[in-house]
């Protein structure tokens, strides 16, 4: 719950503090600073965050083509953000990258809403009507639409809220932050808008721009044409229903095909280097094995500090001195080009750290998300359930690592397991009862051995209004070997010094250094990546099946950070995707008292999934949790631009059009802001689609998802919904579900969003 940056910064104003009481010669550096990372990435996305602005007012300017226009709906940019930020620090949301990538994806849907009000009154003047009535004609007509719009687009975010771990913390900031803002962008638009239309927008006649009349008689004949074309596309509708169960078909096929991760990998601006030498070695061998590797880091282009901690084991978190860990600091993101991203970096290390023969030495990425794992990649835990052993719990676990060696998804080269049974050690054997025998008290025997061995915690004492511990050992020298063990005297009940060295005999042995448990079983842990080409999703499932083959019966397994993380966000991402479903579905029946038409308006989803997946298949990139967020998203966009077209149809057929007469008219009327919005919304995700620097990988990821996804879904919503909504309606009158409607022009029936209209104006 802290904030990062705020804590960082009093840390360097203690430091800077506490630095002027340092004794000479003594200086301090904060290299290893994770916030570096959380900086720079928040700039990024502000300044995405600007160029959105900026591409949604152009392309709003283009269509409106007059700033008077096209002030409205930039107005309620600044408006709902300001508001959206009021109520985040109302519910104590921090403000982080999630949030952020909420408000750039906002930009183009706090847009939409005031752009079909604007659009809708500018048409109403171009019919006659004064300024005023212009507005109320038109709010009548989009009233109804933004309020069930709203509506789907909350419904699809607010359950995402209540999702639980992890995978629900990234969710519920982003999907609230996109609730809140379109939730106040509605409000802005059934209020502040009309009253700015009312008052600014006049009949303005043809344009004398040139290219703006070349424009508007190109978009004239595309919408005649468009309308034509619906009617041709609703006499084929059974070519084109088989089209779209071809197209349901592919978009499965589609996805099969994309690899899945728990979160893309970020170049968080630093790397780690783990090194093991042989079980045994003195800290002195290890110093000089991680001063190699510290030359090699140095010398490495894009590196631009390197700190190293010898006799620690990074993997187990256990002082071992066989052991040392080094942290490669980039230089920053705008001095790396793409040949020095944190990635390639850690490929092009692990190469070279293979030529220092006396060690094993591998590069990694850190996690994805701090504290949760120690490395980038999966960690696998061999577990003993039935107490076999040390030893045997070694041979199971290189069983798995030289089975999992044969699987092509996973990279032999990062596959690696800290648990050794090889460690050289020494057993004290006691004869207690020659100890017995000479009056000793066995309790001072194996106290003497901690003391001079180890250590031994007495008490604390307090001292200048200070707690201070006391604890006994003896100087390094006097344990530096197993034969200083003969030099340790313990005194007899006689008051008599009976040397340990009479009392037992040491026993070499090897085994493990630590035996390390999870889930109360000892255990291991094998920690390795995806090959080149294949996704973490994929290397999981080829670690199980190398553990199915190579595990022993006594054997199990469990995944451990980030991996776990993982393998638990993909079950709850089909629930949310289903929940979504539901309760937009729910909200749409219950908005149009019809249970067939939600339906006209949900079978346009597919369409944006099929255009989502084919974004990230084109691109290489794998489904994560940002891109989950992108589908769920899709599903309220696809369905906005649906209920635009459907409503409109459904007032239409009321006032006494034929089915295909009220698809045609609505889908006329409905083409330009559909459009207007649809590029408002696509152009100010550009900027995610193609992000550099500091998190560029989870804003490509989003940004990708959500492109994709509406482009597909503005192209096809336009080509299907017109037929799904005659296909669907002729049906319902003709089984009687709902009262037909009338062949005059007055409306039999009065539309079920007709009270929330008119409270709203």
């Amino acid at each position: 719950g802290s904030n990062a940056l705020d804590l960082q910064q009093r840390v360097k104003d203690k430091m800077q503090e506490l630095s002027g009481r340092f004794p000479k010669g003594v200086s301090y550096a904060m290299h290893y600073d994770t916030t570096r990372f959380v900086s720079a990435s928040m700039h990024d996305v502000l300044i995405t965050l600007g160029e959105a602005l900026v591409l949604v007012v152009a392309v709003v300017f283009l269509f409106l083509q007059s700033w008077r226009t096209t002030i409205i709906p930039t107005i309620a940019i600044p408006v709902s953000l300001v508001a959206t930020l009021v109520v985040m620090e109302m519910l104590g949301f921090s403000l982080n990258m999630l949030s952020l990538l909420g408000m750039v994806l906002a930009i183009g849907l706090v847009v939409d809403d005031a752009i079909v009000v604007v659009e809708n009154v500018e048409r109403q003047l171009e019919a006659g009507l004064k300024p005023l009535a212009a507005t109320k004609a038109a709010m009548r007509e989009v009233t109804g639409p933004i309020i069930a719009t709203t509506a789907v687009l909350m419904a699809v975010f607010v359950p995402v809220a209540f999702i639980p771990g992890v995978s629900g913390k990234l969710y519920n900031q982003f999907a609230l932050t996109v609730a809140i803002s379109v939730g106040i962008s509605a409000f802005n638009s059934l209020t502040l808008s009309p009253a700015l239309s009312a008052a600014f927008l006049r009949h303005r006649g043809e344009t004398q721009f040139a290219p703006f009349r070349w424009f508007n008689t190109g978009f004239d004949r595309l919408s005649h044409a468009y309308a034509n074309g619906v009617r041709i596309l609703i006499r084929l509708r059974w070519i084109m229903l088989g089209l779209f169960a071809a197209g349901l078909v592919a978009t499965y096929f589609v996805w099969q095909r994309l690899p899945s991760t728990f979160l893309p990998v970020e170049d968080q601006g630093y790397f780690f280097v783990v090194i093991q030498l042989p079980d045994g070695a003195s800290l002195e061998r290890t110093d000089a094995v991680a001063q190699k590797a510290r030359d090699i880091l140095q010398a490495t282009p894009g590196v631009e500090i390197v700190g190293s901690i010898s006799g620690l084991n990074f993997l187990t978190s256990a002082a071992q001195s066989n052991s040392a860990v080094e942290f490669a600091i980039l230089k920053p993101w705008e001095e790396r080009g793409p040949d020095q991203s944190a990635s390639k970096l850690v490929a092009d290390v692990r190469g070279k750290l293979m030529q220092i023969p006396e060690a094993f030495a591998l590069s990694f990425d850190p996690p994805s998300i701090p504290g949760i794992g120690t490395t980038g990649g999966f960690e696998f835990v061999v577990e003993d359930l039935t107490g076999r052993g040390s030893s045997a719990l070694n041979d199971a676990t290189q069983a798995v690592i030289a089975e999992a060696r044969k699987q092509p998804e996973i990279n032999p080269q990062q596959l690696f397991s800290p648990f050794s049974t090889s460690t050289p050690q020494f057993n004290y054997d006691l004869d207690r009862s020659k100890a017995k025998l000479l009056g000793l008290n066995l309790p001072d025997v194996f106290n003497t051995l901690q003391i001079y061995l180890g250590s031994l915690y007495v008490n604390d004492f307090n001292l200048f209004g200070r707690t201070f511990r006391v604890t006994i050992q003896a100087d390094k020298d006097a344990r530096a070997g197993a034969a200083d063990i003969s030099r340790l005297y313990v005194r007899n009940a006689s008051g008599g010094m009976v040397p340990l060295s009479t009392l037992g005999k040491l026993v070499p042995f090897v085994g493990p250094e630590t035996v390390p448990h999870y889930n109360n079983n000892a255990s291991a842990s094998i920690n390795g990546g995806a090959a080149p080409g294949f996704s973490s999703g994929q290397a999981v499932a080829a670690m199980e099946r190398a553990a199915a083959i190579a595990l022993p019966r006594d054997f199990g397994f469990e995944w451990t950070g980030i991996t776990f993380q993982e393998l638990k966000a993909g079950s709850i991402a089909s629930v949310v995707f289903g929940l979504a479903i539901v309760f937009v579905f729910l909200i749409l029946a219950m908005q149009y008292e019809s249970w067939a038409m939600p339906f006209m308006v949900l079978l346009a989803v597919p369409l944006a999934l099929f255009g989502a997946f084919v974004a990230l298949l084109l691109r290489g990139m794998q489904i994560d949790v940002y891109s989950q967020i992108g589908f769920v998203m899709l599903i309220g966009l696809a369905a906005k631009n649906a209920i635009l077209i459907v409503e409109f149809a459904r007032r239409r057929r009321e006032e006494g059009l034929s089915i295909v007469d009220a698809a045609m008219e609505a889908a006329r009327l409905r083409l330009r802001p559909i459009l207007m919005t649809a590029f408002a919304f696509i152009l100010g995700v550009l900027p995610l689609m193609f992000a550099t620097g500091a998190g560029a990988a989870s804003r490509q990821s989003i940004g990708t998802t959500v492109f994709g996804g509406m482009v597909a879904a503005t192209i096809l919503s336009l080509v299907f919904v017109p037929v799904f909504y005659a296909v669907i309606e002729q049906l319902r009158e003709r089984r009687g579900n709902d009262e037909p409607a009338s062949q005059d022009n007055e409306p039999t029936t009065e539309p079920a969003l007709r009270p929330l209209a008119e409270a709203a104006e």
